[in-house]
Formats: C-alpha cells, sequence, structure tokens
C-alpha cells in the first residue's frame, strides 16, 4: 500500500495542491476539446514519435499549458511527462508532476472519446495527489493521499470481487486470451484505449480487474495508482510489486490491478494462467517476461 510518510514535511497544504491539479486537468480538458471531434478523425496535425506512436499538436498545446500552470505551485517542484524531453533534473525532486496531456492518443485522434488528462503529483516516489480527467465523457476521477477516491464529486470503491471467476476484466485483447484459454471464466471486456481511464474504471467498480502489458510509462499509470487505492484496490506487476515512480527509469512491467481484499488470491490465478512460477519474485530478482505490445 501507499505509504504514510509522505504526510510527513510536505511544504504546502494537501488540499491547496489537489485543487490546482483538479483546475489545470479541466482547463487541459478545455483546451483539448477543441481539437476533439466525436466519431470523427481531429482536426489536429497528427505525426509519429518513436515507431508507431501518434502525436497530435493538441498534446504538445495541453502539454506546455500544464507544464506553465502546475509549475506555479514552486521552485521545489519537478517535472515528468510524455510529450516533454526527460531531464535528470527531475531525480532531485521530491515532489515531482507526472503528466499524460492526452492519455490514448489514438483514441483521441481517431474520435473515440475514451482518452484523458491524466496528472499525478509523487511525492518521494509514489503519488499524493491524482487527477484523471475525460472530458469527452464528462468524468472526473480524483483522489489524494488524505481523501476518498472519487468520481465527479462523489465517492467511489472497488467491487467486491474476490476470486477472477466471473470477473469483468479490461486489458490487451492477447493479455485476455490467455486469461480464457486457462479456464479462469473471466467476463473479457473490450481494451479502453486509455491506460489511465482504464485503471480509473477499476476504481470505481465498473470494472472488476484490469491489466497492461509492459513498457507502460510513469505517466500512463501514477495518478490511477493512487485512484485505485484510496477506492479499496490495489495495483502491482505480476511479481507483485507496487510501482515507485520518478526512477531513473520510467517504464513498468506487466500490470495487474483488482480490489484489495481479493488480491492475492486473483494474483496467484493470473500468475498460473499465464504460466508464470508459483513463487513471485522478490524485489531483487530481476523482473522477465517483458514484451512489446499494446497496453
Amino acid at each position: 500500500m501507499i505509504q504514510d510518510k509522505r504526510l510527513s514535511a510536505d511544504p504546502r497544504p494537501d488540499t491547496n495542491l489537489h485543487e490546482l491539479v483538479r483546475a489545470a486537468a479541466v482547463e487541459a480538458g478545455a483546451l483539448a476539446m477543441r481539437w476533439f471531434r466525436q466519431g470523427e478523425r481531429t482536426g489536429a496535425r497528427v505525426w509519429t514519435k518513436g515507431k508507431s506512436s501518434p502525436v497530435t499538436e493538441a498534446d504538445v498545446e495541453v502539454d506546455a499549458f500544464l507544464r506553465r500552470r502546475l509549475l506555479m505551485a514552486g521552485k521545489e517542484f519537478g517535472w515528468l511527462s510524455e510529450e516533454t524531453v526527460d531531464s535528470p533534473e527531475r531525480l532531485a525532486c521530491r515532489f515531482v508532476f507526472v503528466v499524460d496531456p492526452i492519455d490514448g492518443t489514438r483514441a483521441f485522434v481517431e474520435g473515440d472519446p475514451r482518452w484523458c488528462v491524466s496528472i499525478a503529483l509523487v511525492d518521494d516516489g509514489l503519488p499524493s495527489v491524482a487527477v484523471v480527467h475525460a472530458p469527452a465523457l464528462s468524468m472526473t476521477h480524483e483522489a489524494s493521499l488524505t481523501g476518498e477516491a472519487r468520481l465527479n464529486g462523489k465517492p467511489i470503491r472497488v467491487s467486491h470481487a474476490r476470486s477472477l471467476a466471473g470477473m469483468r476484466v479490461a486489458g490487451p485483447r492477447f493479455l485476455l486470451d490467455s486469461l480464457v484459454a486457462a479456464h479462469t471464466h473471466i467476463t473479457p471486456v473490450a481494451k479502453i484505449p486509455s491506460l489511465a481511464h482504464r485503471f480509473c474504471r477499476l476504481a470505481d467498480g465498473s470494472l472488476d480487474a484490469a491489466l497492461a502489458s509492459a513498457n507502460a510509462n510513469d505517466w500512463d499509470i501514477a495518478a490511477a495508482h493512487l485512484i485505485i487505492e484510496r477506492a479499496g484496490g490495489k495495483l502491482s506487476d505480476l511479481d507483485g510489486r507496487v510501482p515507485r515512480y520518478n526512477q531513473a527509469s520510467t517504464l513498468h512491467g506487466r500490470l495487474f490491478a483488482a480490489p484489495a481484499g481479493g488480491f492475492e488470491r486473483t494474483l496467484s490465478e493470473v500468475r498460473r494462467a499465464f504460466d508464470l512460477p508459483e513463487k513471485v519474485l522478490t524485489a531483487t530478482e530481476p523482473v522477465s517476461n517483458r514484451e512489446s505490445a499494446p497496453r
């Protein structure tokens, strides 16, 4: 679980930071909506970075806005964003804003409303304030270390599911196919393109579990991580290790999230379905089986 030591020595009130992050996310969503076309291709210019990852002028515009707005919090705050060239300077900061200006860019480009603005304030490697705002769906999931997880201002909780059997599980098709083939009796849910939004749907109880393939980055999951925990869920890699953020590498292994009450059981069921060894690796052992696949 997320550690309470972050509650000590905070330089400013948690509520003020939460309000800053929420307001920035909502304004950023409105900015992105200027380029979004429901059911149609975006009017924004689109290009490709890396091998096949799309980026639009909306991503860049929203990223620049959020950096200006959030870093008004103070010089002690660092910055990590999908659309900003990374700098090792962030590693010296206890407090870092971790941002995905548009999580689910492919959906955004194609007119699918399942994209969001994802912002986390990371404190000593773990999130302490989180907002995941999906403006085209009129959904704002949020949480802070000292408060409840909420959706549009109302408290949310994970489901009561305690076993994979009958669970509504979202994730990449190849992972869901493996669970189905192993006779886990899950109810597979078509992949939700925004990983942050996918994990938030677990937090509000509309999913029972969620998976992500390897190589998700900090900005994909940090905000949703806190929202899941404050809603009564748990997120870890398939070896049971809880992600930490603002490390030298921003990449993570395959991830699983489910209600905390049955987490150890369901994680064990997932491991068996994927033919992983019964023994869960310790934090000092290497993570293996990393794949390059859709999140």
